[in-house]
């Protein structure tokens, strides 16, 4: 065998050693996410109690008591009492269950992790259409339970937020009892969903500029959840 031969044969027994290992772990993957998004489809839709609370340099908003409505695949809106108004925009995006629509995405592994201590596995998620919003999804798994412990969602348009969700009593449908969004405020930028407009009455924002490496974090405790009652769609508008 020539000199030339070996080296050109060495990368091509490198990928025929390393390619079943990669492609089993392309495989784990993909059932992890099968998995979280069989629990998430057990919901069709739900209206949910909760408090909000709001933690942004540049704004003032009290806690506050909000209702939200969900239905598939993407329909979102919060309700408050009185105050501050929500405006979605592009809601689905702050819903796990719309990441995995259509199945139109390639789930990538991405190693091990932790997330409060305890162990998750990391999946992003490749859009395959090159219009979409969303850039890619790194998703942090616990395995055992099949739940999204935490998001870190990269978007043309909004940027990088990260969702942190815990769950408790509805676990076994994929519902968070507290989800919190991070983002960065260089931009005065909410993640899609979480616009805000104030009333007439309202706190209007205060003026002070906020620089790149500040956070801002909107928390949503949800206290009681209506499960697949069958919201109409007239909700939503």
């Amino acid at each position: 065998m020539n000199t030339l031969g070996m080296k050109l044969s060495v990368p091509a027994l490198l990928l025929l050693f390393l390619l079943p290992g990669f492609t089993s772990r392309a495989q784990d993957a993909t059932e992890f996410i099968k998995k979280v998004k069989d629990k998430l489809a057990l919901v069709n839709d739900y209206e949910a109690e909760g408090i909000m609370k709001t933690d942004v340099a540049f704004m003032k908003v009290p806690e506050s008591k909000v209702t939200i409505f969900y239905k598939k695949p993407d329909k979102f809106k919060i309700k408050k009492q009185d105050g501050i108004s929500i405006v979605p925009k592009g809601g689905g995006n702050i819903n796990l269950a719309a990441l995995f629509e259509g199945n139109n995405y390639t789930a990538v592994p991405a190693g091990k992790g932790t997330v409060n201590n305890e162990p998750v596995t990391i999946v992003k998620l490749l859009p395959l259409d090159e219009k979409s919003d969303v850039v890619v999804s790194t998703l942090y798994i616990d395995e055992k339970e099949a739940l999204v412990k935490k998001a870190i969602i990269t978007t043309r348009e909004n940027g990088t937020y990260e969702m942190e969700m815990q769950y408790g009593k509805y676990a076994s449908r994929g519902l968070p009892d507290t989800i919190s969004f991070l983002f960065a405020t260089k931009d005065y930028k909410l993640p899609k969903g979480l616009a805000f407009d104030y009333d007439a009455g309202g706190q209007q924002p205060k003026t002070t500029t906020a620089t790149s490496n500040q956070k801002g974090k909107i928390q949503i405790s949800y206290t009681s959840y209506t499960i697949n009652k069958g919201l109409a769609n007239d909700l939503f508008k």
